[in-house]
């Protein structure tokens, strides 16, 4: 004989509802915290490796372009000396690489008419300082390595409005893209930031000339208004007649 079940004893569904939701709105919001809680440590570790220019010691003294400590193509007897300032976060400046930069070459460096100079001007964000100062320590090490180090990091170059270039990004990036150097030096470098005082000297000496983004291209110490081929190409051939 079946028995009828009696209402009294049986689950209030009312009830037990509201309490599977408020358990399922505590779980997620421990989930919350905790994925925000460790996006904030990420965030800690990225930003403590990389440099600042509050922090390079040192005082920075304006007194010229300094050729000799930047990068460079071409003969030092050329007649025309041209300099771009650049930042390795600056999607313009991948493009004017990849767009112009052989022909350029070709034209007017391969040709013994420029030397061509590269000066770092750093400013797009704190990495920036690090891909910059990455560059010095190549650069201090071997000229055409530096080279070989602008093309491939414009090739890899990460999403402008994030921090990519770590010191765990450069490293390996190093590591496996350019050959021939004393790794365990440029390591020591980075870590070290030891060049971030020429990197923060680069930005000062450009901004005293009123470079004030990036590319920017000086001819014989004058800054160009804009940073088109043929602007440059134009201002290279009056010195040149000259």
């Amino acid at each position: 004989m079946n028995k009828k079940t009696n209402p009294k004893n049986a689950p209030d569904s009312r009830r037990l509802l509201p309490m599977l939701l408020a358990v399922v709105v505590v779980i997620l919001l421990g989930v919350l915290v905790y994925i925000t809680t460790s996006n904030k440590d990420d965030e800690a570790i990225v930003f403590d490796n990389l440099p600042n220019y509050t922090d390079v010691k040192g005082t920075i003294v304006v007194d010229g372009l300094k050729y000799e400590k930047q990068p460079h193509l071409g003969s030092k007897d050329a007649k025309v000396k041209v300099i771009e300032f650049a930042d390795f976060k600056c999607p313009a400046c991948k493009k004017w690489t990849a767009t112009y930069l052989d022909t350029f070459i070709k034209d007017y460096v391969d040709s013994g008419k420029v030397q061509f100079y590269f000066m770092n001007f750093a400013f797009i964000d704190r990495d920036s300082y690090l891909g910059a100062s990455a560059g010095e320590a190549i650069y201090k090490q071997s000229n055409e390595k530096f080279w070989e180090y602008l093309h491939k990091l414009y090739e890899n170059q990460g999403d402008e409005s994030k921090i990519w270039i770590t010191q765990k990004f450069i490293l390996d990036f190093v590591k496996n893209n350019i050959d021939g150097l004393d790794y365990a030096q440029f390591e020591q470098d980075v870590q070290n930031h030891t060049y971030m005082y020429d990197v923060k000297e680069d930005f000062k000496i450009a901004g005293s000339y009123g470079v004030n983004g990036t590319p920017k291209f000086m001819v014989n110490g004058v800054l160009l208004p804009n940073s088109s081929y043929e602007t440059l190409a134009a201002a290279i051939e009056a010195e040149l007649l000259k």
